[in-house]
């Protein structure tokens, strides 16, 4: 039986450049604050990541009600063949001196 990376390579690197496109990796940085926003779109590609990836190591894509942030578990597992990831405690300053404590992800490509 032939492995689902050899069967669909084209679909994942698909899927990776979606999830690329939604975390907007243009400096190579996204914050915990952002990923929130976008978890929507995230989810909405676990149909496909079902079909085109062996899931059982992502836990988001396989039981994401076992989860508190499944979409952040997508995001590591299918991007760590292609990057690594490092975090770091983050703050955003709002106009209304509102403070937003969140976590800095830093991509780096392997």
């Amino acid at each position: 039986m032939r492995l689902k990376t050899e069967l669909y390579k084209k679909e994942q690197d698909v899927i990776v450049s979606k999830i690329i496109n939604i975390l907007n990796l243009t400096d190579n940085t996204t914050t915990l604050y952002e990923i929130d926003l976008n978890k929507n779109k995230i989810m909405e590609l676990i149909p496909d990541i079902r079909k085109y990836f062996s899931f059982s190591s992502i836990t988001g894509a396989s039981k994401p009600r076992n989860l508190e942030r499944p979409w952040l578990s997508i995001i590591k597992q299918i991007l760590k063949p292609y990057y690594s990831i490092s975090s770091q405690d983050y703050r955003i300053y709002k106009d209304n001196n509102e403070v937003i404590r969140t976590i800095i992800y830093k991509f780096t490509k392997k």
